[in-house]
């Protein structure tokens, strides 16, 4: 497991699913994820299925975080479509329960994310993808130190309107500048 102050990363085990399965056919936490349709049970359990195959650094982790109760999970986040040869990969995050949005935890998963990205998987480049419209992730991902670096315009079509999307990094380098953000 992966510790920070106030939430840990773990791996995905099945009895996680259901939860996804809620988090992802809610149209207001899918509105900032690249899914735009529901999600049945049975998709979720394949994609599951064909997670196990793949090596562990490639598999995304669940987000907990520790309450008075012991440990609930909120979300998931994770490192895909690696570049081993370039050292670089994309990274994603959702915070499903909505109940923990807007308490700092994107940034806090984040940053350990970059963490482990730089020291354990040896990545050059992290980056993601981000809706213009999406002021709180934004908000997030630049406390966590990320930058701007380009922009798909009117990449994404939804609600009957098109999106640009913003693509955000984090080189080894600039990370390794920042120590009190670690």
């Amino acid at each position: 497991m992966i510790y920070g102050e106030r939430v840990r990363l773990r791996h995905v085990e099945r009895e996680d699913l259901p939860h996804f399965v809620a988090w992802l056919n809610d149209p207001e936490v899918r509105h900032g994820l690249a899914l735009y349709l529901p999600l049945s049970n049975a998709e979720e359990e394949n994609w599951f299925t064909e997670l196990l195959k793949r090596p562990g650094d490639e598999q995304p982790l669940v987000i907990e975080v520790r309450g008075e109760a012991g440990w609930t999970m909120i979300g998931n986040s994770g490192f895909f479509k690696f570049d081993w040869r370039n050292r670089s990969a994309e990274l994603g995050i959702l915070i499903g329960d909505k109940t923990y949005w807007n308490q700092g935890y994107g940034t806090e998963v984040m940053r350990l994310l970059l963490r482990h990205g730089f020291t354990t998987l040896n990545l050059h480049r992290i980056f993601l993808r981000v809706f213009e419209n999406n002021p709180r992730a934004i908000r997030a991902y630049e406390k966590a130190g990320f930058v701007l670096e380009g922009r798909m315009r009117q990449a994404e079509y939804r609600d009957g309107q098109y999106w640009d999307v913003l693509l955000m990094s984090v080189l080894s380098p600039e990370w390794s500048e920042k120590p009190a953000e670690k």
